[in-house]
């Protein structure tokens, strides 16, 4: 019989015994409160006011000799890349599932957010250079063209900021550029109370102490999006969701006698999906075990891209080998080289 699994991973088990169980669960789909389309449009009018700035401040930095301002300007840069990345991956993962793809692209989402990460990283790290190195031997700086441009930059990025704090932030891609502009707002003030010393005092190194501060605040955003990323990517349970506690829930359930083959991962944001096989009583209902499963899920976690693959624990001992344990028969069916701790109901061991 065939099983597909609706958001999750398909799986066919055609002409295979003790397949007769399994089954797919639906979703309603995920809603935000804010719409694709507003999102982009949030996207698109804080990267124009950016992408205007960039150019005046560029300019003002050369004529300053200020590498806080300059530093300023390449961060928000990376904003505007992070912002376009940002635009590109909400498209491509708006296309439906089709041919090999059958997520979608809907990782291209977390491919930006990884994207914004390592730019941040990036960036900080040649700043943190060019910041020492003026420690060693400061330039003349002016201080109040430095001010005042970092205090026109404060406006900018309060305005940005709020545009991307109306989008939908529970997308890691949106809260990648989202993070990159908040940091450049912090790096603005640091600026602007370094040209505020500069100009109070002629203490030219105070621009490149505003650079390493500006530089510390980089790499822990940097470091926050490619850990995020990286779980996605390699698959691990949602932060917050325990994979042991919910196999012991689901083997505590009516007529379960054990659950293996647990898995639980992220899809792309907001869209963890969980899949397992679960052995069932002798006699018990499956069909209805399986529903009872699938509400507990929902509610208790809010997983509602499932697939259980339900079966008897008797339908997977071989022919005069009843005796057998259901953990000992599990291995000889469908899961020849379980994956993940087993679950059953009472004390034991993951």
């Amino acid at each position: 019989m065939g099983r597909t699994d609706v958001g999750g991973r398909d799986q066919h088990h055609q002409g295979q015994p003790g397949h007769g169980h399994g089954h797919g669960h639906g979703h309603a789909g995920h809603t935000h409160g804010v719409s694709a389309g507003a999102d982009r449009r949030w996207l698109s009018m804080a990267l124009a006011l950016i992408t205007a700035f960039i150019v005046v401040e560029a300019g003002i930095a050369v004529l300053a000799g200020s590498l806080a301002l300059l530093s300023d300007a390449a961060h928000m840069l990376t904003d505007a890349v992070s912002i376009v990345l940002a635009l590109v991956a909400m498209r491509l993962s708006a296309r439906p599932a089709r041919g090999g793809y059958t997520f979608g692209l809907k990782r291209a989402e977390i491919l930006s957010a990884h994207a914004n990460g390592l730019t941040l990283i990036l960036a900080a790290g040649w700043l943190g250079y060019e910041a020492i190195r003026r420690l060693i031997s400061p330039p003349e700086v002016t201080g109040w063209m430095v001010l005042t441009t970092a205090l026109a930059g404060i406006v900018v990025n309060l305005l940005a900021t709020w545009f991307l704090s109306k989008a939908n932030r529970s997308s890691l891609n949106i809260e990648g550029a989202y993070q990159h502009i908040l940091n450049d707002l912090f790096a603005f003030i640091g600026t602007a109370v370094a040209g505020l010393v500069v100009l109070l005092t002629g203490y030219a190194r105070a621009d490149a102490i505003a650079t390493l501060l500006v530089v510390g605040l980089m790499l822990k955003a940097g470091y926050g999006l490619l850990r995020d990323s990286g779980r996605i990517f390699l698959e691990a349970a949602p932060v917050g969701l325990d994979p042991d506690q919910v196999g012991d829930e689901l083997a505590a359930a009516d007529s379960v006698t054990e659950v293996h083959d647990l898995h639980i991962w992220t899809i792309t944001s907001g869209e963890p999906a969980l899949s397992a096989h679960v052995l069932v009583e002798p006699g018990g209902d499956c069909h209805r075990v399986r529903r009872d499963l699938d509400r507990m899920l929902a509610e208790r976690h809010g997983l509602t891209h499932t697939t259980l693959q339900i079966d008897h624990a008797a339908d997977r001992l071989p022919a005069g080998a009843h005796a057998l344990s259901a953990t000992a028969a599990a291995g000889a069916g469908h899961c020849a080289t379980p994956h993940g701790p087993v679950h059953h109901d009472g004390p034991h061991e993951h």
